[in-house]
Parts: structure tokens; C-alpha cells; sequence
């Protein structure tokens, strides 16, 4: 494998970078592949709680790198569908990953990878960044971003973005509700890993993990339905280790240690 992927972890948190600083981190099938693997190893390893993506040097990712377009333009419709799928598959194991996930969106978001920091379960980005879905600009359509634009900030705002392909600064991102948190350069760093500790330190593993997947059940089901799911995720939840844990350390007011 090629290696643009590099991967750090210190205590608990790992933190996952796409490392292509030469090529704007821009995304080709080796690192969709490095990505999914990575993403996916972290996901099951015990001693990981929290998982941060971020980019190498100036940009977060600047989506399709132009090699690869140029390859998949010349694809059949049969290629191209693997191809795709791949790509679709890296999004929804982000976007469906137990951990709590993190994206340190470190300069630019760009197309495929706006899409990447979207996936992610919150969003903090530099002042400096820039997002959008610049695909109609070049004949290609944004689908597989849609969904996770959609879920982050409504239909309205999704329409203008993805059919005019223009750029936004952080702060009409944060207005749209597709980041959540601007930071200063000077204090980026620092914010991202006080997020990741607080998580870390203060949560139940069991807690979140189930947390991150009644609100992936509910998001498609109507109120009467969601309540009553809920009802019975709140029932099993009651007779989890982390439960019994946590309740009994508040009870004899001890620090619960996660």
C-alpha cells in the first residue's frame, strides 16, 4: 500500500490523518481503502475511545484528486459502480461508527471531503476553512455527500449548496449547522483535544455507543415509533455494566472512572 494514511494514538484517542500534503489530501482508491481500514481498526480496538480525522498541512481535503478523475471518467458504468461503493462504504462507517468521532477540519473541506468531515459526529473547523460540494461545477453529481448534507442542516440550505457548487466560509457553515465549533488557529489544537478528553474522560463507552445508534434508528421513523423504540433502548440500557457502574459511583458520590 502506498501509506497516506498516518495514524497516532496517545491514551485513548486516535487520531486518523490523511497524509497526501502535496496533493491537498485529495482522495483516490488507495486512500478511500487506507481510510476504511484504519477507521474500521479503530472502531474495534478497546483502547481507543475517541477517533479524530484530520488533514496534513494546510487542507483537511480537497476531495477527488485529478488523476483519478481523469481515470474514473473513462470507466464503464459497471467500474465506476465498485468504485463508488467504496467510496459510499468509507462514508457510512464514519458516519455509523460506535466511537464517537471527531473531524479536526484543519483547512479547506472540499466535495468528497466536506462529505468526510459531515460523517463525522462533530465538527470543528479553523477560521481559515472553507466548505462546499463543487461537483456540478465539473459534470459530476454530489450524491453520495447528499444524504449526510440533508441530515446536518435541512433541504433548503442542502438545494442551494449542492446545485450552485459554490464555497462558504466557516461561519455560514456553522450557520447552516454543518460544523460546530470555529476556533482560532491559536487555540485549534487545544480545543480538539479538550472535546476528545471530555468525551473520553467523562462518558460511558456503552453510554454513547448505544446513544450514536438510537439517534441513527429514530432518524427514520415517525414519533409514535421513535417513542416507543426509545422506550425500550432506555430499558435495556438499565441493565448495562456501565449503568450499574456509573449510578452506583453517583450514588456513593465517588469520580467514576471510564
Amino acid at each position: 500500500m502506498p501509506g497516506y494514511i498516518d495514524v497516532q494514538q496517545f491514551d485513548d484517542i486516535c487520531t486518523i490523518t490523511i497524509d497526501r500534503p502535496d496533493k491537498r489530501n485529495a482522495l483516490n482508491g488507495d486512500v478511500v481503502t487506507e481510510l476504511q481500514d484504519a477507521f474500521l481498526a479503530a472502531e474495534l480496538d478497546d483502547g481507543v475511545r475517541v477517533i479524530v480525522l484530520t488533514g496534513s498541512g494546510a487542507v483537511f481535503c480537497a476531495g477527488a484528486d485529478l488523476a483519478w478523475l481523469r481515470r474514473i471518467s473513462e470507466n464503464s458504468v459497471l467500474e465506476n459502480t465498485e468504485d463508488s461503493r467504496q467510496l459510499m462504504q468509507l462514508m457510512r462507517t464514519i458516519h455509523d461508527c460506535d466511537k464517537p468521532t471527531i473531524a479536526r477540519v484543519n483547512g479547506h473541506a472540499i466535495a468528497g471531503g466536506c462529505g468526510l468531515a459531515l460523517a463525522c459526529d462533530i465538527v470543528i473547523a479553523v477560521e481559515d476553512a472553507k466548505f462546499g460540494f463543487t461537483e456540478v461545477r465539473i459534470g459530476f453529481v454530489p450524491a453520495i455527500v447528499m444524504k449526510l448534507l440533508v441530515e446536518r442542516c435541512g433541504m433548503g440550505i442542502a438545494r442551494e449548496l449542492l446545485i450552485r457548487g459554490h464555497l462558504i466560509d466557516a461561519g455560514t457553515a456553522l450557520d447552516y449547522h454543518m460544523i460546530n465549533h470555529i476556533v482560532s488557529a491559536e487555540r485549534f489544537d487545544e480545543t480538539v483535544t479538550l472535546i476528545a478528553q471530555d468525551i473520553s474522560e467523562h462518558t460511558s463507552p456503552q453510554a454513547v455507543g448505544m446513544t450514536k445508534r438510537l439517534l441513527r434508528e429514530i432518524a427514520s421513523l415517525d414519533m409514535t415509533e421513535a417513542m416507543d423504540h426509545a422506550a425500550w433502548q432506555n430499558a435495556i440500557s438499565r441493565a448495562t455494566a456501565d449503568f450499574r457502574l456509573g449510578t452506583q459511583s453517583f450514588l456513593d458520590r465517588k469520580k467514576i472512572q471510564w
